[in-house]
């Protein structure tokens, strides 16, 4: 009967699903997912950028073309009405250089203004008042 098959302990899943990760096929199946991924998010026009402080890192999806506002609009409406400026480092820069402090000490965590086009990979601080 179909419904008397014997339940696999978490314990033989597990071992199941671990051997499945390493098989060539779990990685081709992974390698053409996430390229699908990465295709629809292009021809969606969306980009992602984060931000990061001492308890947590987020990502946020914005529409390429987005500006610093509009972005900051993404987490808050009120970031975007009371947008001052956004404190910027790209994501290779701040992985090269370790952290944001390293960062500023290399001159490449800036200032951008309004008009800024929000990057892929940017690690953005906004700074607004409302």
């Amino acid at each position: 009967m179909p419904g008397n098959k014997p339940k696999l302990s978490d314990e033989e899943i597990e071992k199941r699903v671990e051997n499945f990760r390493k098989t060539v096929r779990y990685r081709k199946i992974a390698g053409m997912v996430l390229a699908v991924v990465g295709v629809v998010i292009l021809l969606l026009g969306l980009q992602t950028y984060f931000t990061t402080g001492e308890k947590e890192t987020r990502a946020w999806t914005i529409h390429i073309g987005d500006t610093a506002p509009k972005a900051a609009g993404v987490i808050h409406g009120d970031f975007e009405r009371g947008f001052i400026k956004a404190e910027t480092v790209s994501y290779a820069d701040l992985t090269a250089c370790g952290s944001i402090a390293a960062a500023r000490e290399k001159g490449v965590y800036r200032m951008e203004g309004k008009e800024y086009v929000v990057q892929e990979g940017d690690v953005m601080l906004f700074k607004f008042n409302v």
